[in-house]
């Protein structure tokens, strides 16, 4: 069954999220980004402590400021507002159906959080994107690329076509 909340979809649940054997989901989440990254934290620590209390953690990835890649719209009570950045997060918990339920229903209802998606996927699969996420942070950044200059690249055009 598919919830709506304004004119967006929230998340879609299906009859088998309603079983009592533990499941594996992953909690994506995009944060406002005019959120203090103190509050950012804060937000995400209250929807890390609801998983918590209905489940087990298996893996996660703490608010981290990002770019978007499109630009996001929401209908809020005063019109629409868009979204081009936001502070991104995840959490990875094994659950049954109650308890999903009860972190789907947390994170329509968390107020900072403009998008999310809730899928089910494997312990395995959960780890992997925490072991990623530690290798990017841990990368060294790309040096900055150098400036060329127009008359630089027409002498080089000019250079490779004779």
């Amino acid at each position: 069954m598919a919830r709506k909340k304004g004119d967006e979809e929230m998340d879609v649940m299906t009859e088998e999220d309603n079983s009592s054997e533990p499941r594996v989901y992953e909690l994506a989440f995009h944060l406002d980004p005019e959120l203090s990254e103190s509050d950012a934290k804060k937000a995400y620590d209250a929807l890390k402590e609801v998983v918590t209390s209905k489940g087990a953690l298996v893996a996660e990835g703490e608010p981290e400021k990002i770019q978007l890649a499109y630009t996001v719209s929401r209908s809020e009570n005063a019109g629409r507002r868009d979204f081009d950045s936001s502070y991104f997060s995840w959490i990875a918990y094994e659950t049954d159906g109650e308890g999903h339920e009860a972190v789907a229903e947390a994170a329509r209802n968390e107020k900072r959080i403009f998008r999310f998606l809730d899928i089910r996927t494997t312990k395995d699969s959960a780890k992997h994107s925490a072991e990623m996420r530690e290798l990017r942070e841990k990368a060294p950044e790309k040096p900055p690329e150098e400036a060329v200059s127009d008359t630089e690249l027409n002498a080089a055009i000019e250079e490779a076509t004779v």
